[in-house]
């Protein structure tokens, strides 16, 4: 079961009933000829009951199939808690990950079996084109929402994105709003889903979210859950910048939110009614149940956020047996014999899991360098058979793969650009992976030292502070690092740098290099990154 973790009831609030029995004062009884009889009756006490709710939330899965089967036994066990509560079943985005179409489907179809039934749009499920996005709907029994967004009327998605949707269990009604991420040209790059879907700033996403709260108030509904993937700072604003707001279910910047705290995600309207904010991390490493109870008004009284970890459930065979009715039983492809944990950040970490990856990608399309944003990596190599399913794991996105010409300016700036991961808040959006290069970084982001190594193993040193804007490398990399994602080289849709481009991702080049191995693999620590206390 998911156990509790804590159990809190909102302090000082004038909403908290400090006693739900209200005394009747008797009543003079009259006679027909208007005197007044000689005994009083009494009406019994009025009951105000709390209204109570257990909330199954999930976000952030990345299209992580091996915690998708997890968190359906999860969700199984949820389904089967005895409780008088009303059950609702919610997720803020990022279900899906990258543009293949079959690992897409598999998230769609997880979303169903689960029982989901809202998502947020988030950035990742803006990764598959329009007509494929609407291809995956077509089977979709949850609603995808976002208040903030604005769709073209020409696109397959036309119609497919809604506003709010009204719940009612057990007699009572939940407002459900859902949120798109403000910053989604940083997060998705120049993709043909952008082109046709608009996502409104943060300003005002917050101003037509509480329109449509208002909107739900005057019809009557007033427990209002927002499933948001506008990141915890966002959330914050829109929980102290609103009225009516009961529950924020967060996402996008992978934070871990456990317990209830005051001042940290439990927050006061401008009403002066609270607002909770949970986030479960990244990549269905967690999942929770929120119970909450309600007043007659519709105002939170008490909270308990249960927050668990999915790696300690089982991959049952029912679910296993789902997800490889679409994507075919895994291919083994090597064996792995010694490999090191993964980092406990892989934003800001040397990541030898990572590390082999983009090794494959310079070797496999013969480039002087090869270079990979950090947050491409989601999973790591174990111990045994290696199959072609652990290697979507790892790194999942189904980027289409490229070779740029690019000058020493760009990769430094690029590589600074990835520095600044050590200060932002999330650490993002990580710092780049590289094959064919090594550089030295202080825990400030600040690029100390860069050094490119040919394929003969020969090292030349680049100047940092100035790097020539002449000298040129070919560098193996995906499409979203090319066009501008997260920032790391100016956002352009057609650089001129491009000189080749192949329509497979680095997961394809990863398993041909494994195949090409005679021995065994061992996935090594090394110093290609050196990380340095300033």
């Amino acid at each position: 079961m998911i156990s509790a973790i804590n159990k809190y009831q909102i302090p000082n609030s004038p909403y908290y009933p400090s006693n739900y029995y209200t005394a009747v004062q008797p009543m003079n009884i009259k006679n027909t000829d208007n005197t007044v009889k000689d005994t009083f009756e009494y009406t019994p006490p009025l009951v105000t009951k709390p209204v109570d709710a257990s909330i199954f939330y999930i976000s952030d899965l990345h299209g992580k199939m091996t915690n998708m089967e997890r968190i359906c036994y999860m969700a199984h066990q949820f389904d089967n808690n005895k409780t008088s509560a009303a059950k609702l079943k919610l997720a803020s985005g990022d279900i899906l990950l990258g543009s293949n179409f079959l690992t897409n489907k598999v998230a769609s179809n997880f979303l169903n079996w689960i029982g989901v039934t809202a998502n947020a749009l988030g950035n990742h499920e803006l990764d598959a084109t329009p007509d494929a996005f609407a291809e995956i709907l077509k089977d979709a029994r949850y609603k995808m929402l976002a208040i903030n967004v604005t769709v073209s009327p020409q696109s397959a998605m036309a119609g497919k994105i809604g506003k709010s949707v009204v719940e009612e269990h057990n007699g009572e009604k939940f407002g459900i709003i859902g949120t798109a991420p403000p910053d989604v040209l940083e997060r998705v790059g120049t993709r043909e889903s952008l082109d046709e879907i608009k996502v409104d700033d943060l300003p005002t996403t917050i101003k037509k979210v509480q329109e449509e709260v208002n909107r739900l108030k005057s019809q009557g509904v007033n427990k209002i859950i927002v499933i948001s993937h506008i990141g915890l700072g966002g959330d914050k604003l829109m929980a102290q910048n609103t009225s009516g707001i009961d529950i924020i279910l967060g996402a996008h910047t992978h934070d871990l939110i456990k317990n209830v705290k005051e001042g940290e995600n439990l927050f006061y309207s401008k009403s002066n009614e609270p607002v909770i904010i949970t986030q479960i991390g990244k990549d269905g490493e967690y999942a929770c149940v929120l119970n909450v109870s309600f007043d007659e008004k519709g105002i939170v009284t008490k909270v308990q956020n249960n927050v668990s970890r999915t790696g300690i459930y089982n991959r049952t065979l029912p679910y296993r047996t789902a997800v490889e009715s679409i994507i075919g039983k895994p291919e083994i492809i090597g064996k792995v014999i010694s490999a090191p944990p993964s980092p406990a950040n892989r934003l800001i970490s040397n990541n030898p899991h990572g590390n082999f990856i983009v090794d494959a990608m310079r070797h496999e399309l013969g480039t002087d360098i090869a270079i990979l944003n950090a947050g491409n990596i989601r999973g790591f190599f174990a111990e045994g058979d290696l199959d072609s399913r652990r290697i979507n794991d790892v790194t999942p996105f189904e980027d289409k793969m490229l070779i740029c010409n690019l000058t020493e300016k760009q990769i430094v700036d690029a590589i600074k650009i990835g520095g600044k991961s050590f200060v932002n808040p999330g650490n993002k959006p990580g710092i780049l992976l590289v094959s064919g290069l090594e550089y030295k970084m202080n825990d400030k982001g600040e690029l100390l030292e860069l050094t490119f190594i040919d394929k003969n193993g020969v090292k030349s040193e680049i100047n940092v502070n100035n790097p020539d804007v002449n000298k040129k490398y070919t560098v193996a990399c995906d499409d979203f690092f090319a066009y501008g994602g997260d920032d790391y080289l100016p956002v352009n849709s057609h650089p001129d740098y491009v000189i080749k481009k192949f329509d497979v991702d680095k997961n394809v080049y990863t398993a041909n290099y494994i195949r090409k191995m005679k021995t065994p693999i061992e996935i090594k620590e090394d110093n290609r990154i050196e990380l340095v206390k300033s």
